[in-house]
């Protein structure tokens, strides 16, 4: 990682909410077709790691990226279709390739979610061989 990402840093992340991020189109409409039309807890999760990513990507040397390795988020308001979801960013802590996020989510109304997220820098090629030994042994070359 290259240097310059302090703990107390802050980003924002925004996304218009879409019919597609509500909680009936997970899993392709047929998880929970008859649950209410709102925006999905899950969908919630990963746009907190993608304003994450966003924090973090000016500080990834090259072959670097992240994944997210922990989440405890608490998801408490509803959102419909049509409004604007912004994810606020703070690095709490970092130590070594590790870091954690303080995230926030406020849909121009009230804060639907917060809690924290957790990241591993990673050495995508390093990664890709892991995933190659894996592949193998689960039996899914080929």
């Amino acid at each position: 990682m290259k240097p310059g990402l302090a703990v107390g840093s802050t980003g924002r992340h925004a996304l218009k909410i879409g019919d597609e991020h509500l909680v009936p189109a997970l899993f392709g409409g047929v998880a929970f077709p008859n649950m209410p039309a709102v925006f999905a807890t899950a969908q919630m999760v990963g746009l907190m790691e993608w304003a994450c990513v966003a924090h973090l990507r000016p500080y990834y040397e090259a072959g670097e990226d992240s994944l997210g390795i922990h989440v405890d988020v608490d998801h408490g308001a509803p959102t419909l279709s049509g409004q604007t979801v912004t994810v606020e960013t703070e690095v709490e802590e970092i130590d070594g390739r590790f870091v954690w996020f303080r995230v926030r989510a406020h849909d121009g109304v009230e804060v639907i979610g917060q809690g924290r997220h957790r990241r591993a820098v990673i050495d995508v090629a390093k990664f890709n061989d892991r995933l190659a030994a894996k592949r193998a042994v689960a039996g899914l070359e080929g």
